[in-house]
């Protein structure tokens, strides 16, 4: 599996591969020899104006995450340039993913509940601190050997498209996760299914704590009358050999250690550097929060369990005694643009200010807003300044109209020309029971997640037993993932038959299949 000859920046890449929206995943073995992930980004996308920026910016912020104790995300030990390529070098496995468990085998009602509970959990934790994740589908969702759900390309597809995605969204993504899983459950674990469900709509309407309580107060409607990791355990390690134990405060600590550039090797996350927008180490920006601790069954920052506040705690979004909320400077912090207690500011990549000397006559009126030279030129010739100044204020005026339409724009073709297509991530079909007696209805129902894309699928049902050809379509949407495609095959006469029910996925292609089979005795 390994392929010795191919790395980057000291990470040795396999041969195992796979594509998503974002580029080319490749599962890779890191210079410690820890098992690892590795991003090839699309070159066309990277080469946008200011999508690499944003890109760094987004990992910046994760790596304050994990660093602040945040233990839900896949932790990220480097983004780095060679040439015209652009990779994202992962601190831990990134295989497999919940999309391939989905397509393997069924997962315990157990397993699924503790994937949804722990996602909910790092969801919230992350809009506690001012940021979201903007892609939740059972591809970004992560499972390690030990049954842990981690969150992978956190901010990284809002960072392509220059967006920034609502916790709705979110929300949204979450809740069509639950109902996937919940469909998968129909047949053999009702409750479940329901319960799933449930935590869906809860999503939606009161958001991801509500949707968390709900999960852990009702756990006894699920088989075994609790939550487990066990059961995602054993089908992620069965899945891929590149399912590991987490160790979260390893691969934090390692961050500082990491492989030095060689050659034309280009670390984008330098020591020190700070992106515009983005606060310094150690620094809590506008939108940022200080450090983190979301365990599972353990409530955010801000956030008291099962979606409700206690005492003296902040809910989700609201700021608690002594906190900064989003935007705004708390004690001893520096906002954008002010010194903090040291009196350094950072403004930029590696730009900061020095020891402080007084301002010259020039500089304070340029932050005072001049009123020092409307005193000067008030004396002589004060209507050819007013007249001046007239005419420099509607030039501003028109750039800044021009720079508005300009972003609008961009925004615009941005959302219209960067939308994911459609793809199919898993097919899954099922059936209610594996027999069947005397002139019976059997209910086969096929299970297709996709990538988030919005567009049409085209299905068709064969059965083996006669020729009929059952087709039909699926308008998908950009907040849905998961889609149930269902089949009622009657059957009656006296007879012991074996019947396979196919459903094969005509289009957007490749072309996928997937089948199950039952008895019929009559």
């Amino acid at each position: 599996m390994n392929n010795p000859e191919h790395g980057i920046a000291g990470f040795r890449l396999t041969e195992h591969t796979w594509m998503t929206e974002l580029g080319n995943w490749i599962d890779a073995i890191s210079p410690d020899g820890r098992r690892a992930g590795a991003l090839l980004f699309d070159a066309r996308r990277m080469g946008l104006p200011g999508v690499r920026e944003r890109v760094v910016a987004a990992v910046l912020t994760d790596q304050r995450l994990v660093l602040g104790g945040l233990t839900g995300l896949i932790p990220v030990a480097d983004v780095v340039a060679a040439g015209d390529q652009v990779w994202l070098l992962t601190g831990q496995a990134v295989s497999p993913t919940l999309a391939d468990l989905l397509t393997s085998a069924p997962i315990e009602p157990a397993g699924a509940a503790s994937a949804l509970v722990e996602t909910a959990q790092t969801l919230i934790a992350l809009h506690a601190a001012g940021v979201t994740h903007g892609s939740v589908h059972p591809g970004t969702v992560v499972v390690t050997s030990e049954g842990a759900a981690l969150l992978s390309e956190r901010g990284l597809s809002d960072a392509i498209r220059g967006l920034v995605s609502p916790p709705e969204r979110d929300a949204a993504g979450w809740a069509a996760l639950a109902r996937g899983l919940a469909a998968s459950f129909v047949a053999w674990a009702p409750q479940a299914a329901q319960l799933f469900e449930r935590a869906a709509g809860l999503a939606g309407t009161l958001g991801l704590a509500a949707a968390r309580g709900a999960l852990l107060a009702e756990q006894a409607s699920l088989p075994g009358g609790t939550i487990g990791r066990e059961g995602l355990a054993r089908a992620a390690r069965g899945r891929s050999a590149f399912a590991q134990p987490p160790a979260h405060a390893a691969a934090a600590a390692a961050l500082p250690a990491l492989p030095r550039d060689e050659g034309d090797i280009v670390t984008l996350l330098g020591p020190g550097r700070v992106w515009p927008g983005q606060p310094g180490p150690g620094q809590t920006g506008p939108g940022h929060a200080g450090p983190l601790h979301a365990g599972p069954g353990q409530a955010g920052p801000g956030q008291a369990g099962l979606g409700q506040a206690g005492p003296g705690q902040a809910g989700p979004g609201q700021a608690g005694p002594g906190q900064a909320g989003p935007g705004q400077a708390g004690p001893g912090q520096a906002g954008p643009g002010q010194a903090g207690p040291s009196g350094a500011v950072q403004f930029g990549p590696g730009v900061g200010t020095q020891e402080q000397r007084p301002a010259t006559t020039a500089e304070q009126i340029w932050r005072s807003g001049r009123p020092e030279a409307d005193t000067v030129q008030r004396g002589a010739g004060g209507r050819r300044v007013k007249a001046a100044r007239s005419r420099r204020w509607r030039t501003i005026g028109s750039t800044a109209l021009f720079a508005v339409i300009m972003v609008g724009a961009i925004l615009a073709w941005f959302r219209l020309s960067d939308a994911p297509d459609l793809a199919i991530g898993s097919v899954d079909v099922k059936v209610a029971k594996k027999s069947y007696g005397c002139d019976a209805t059997a209910l086969v129902t096929g299970v297709v997640v996709t990538n988030g894309g919005s567009g049409v699928i085209t299905y068709e049902w064969h059965k083996n037993l006669d020729d009929e050809v059952v087709k039909g379509t699926v308008q998908t949407r950009s907040d849905q993932t998961s889609y149930q495609l269902p089949l009622r095959w009657s059957l009656n006469g006296k007879a012991t038959e074996k019947a396979t029910a196919t459903l094969r996925i005509v289009s957007p292609e490749p072309a996928r299949t997937d089948k199950v089979s039952f008895t019929y005795k009559c």
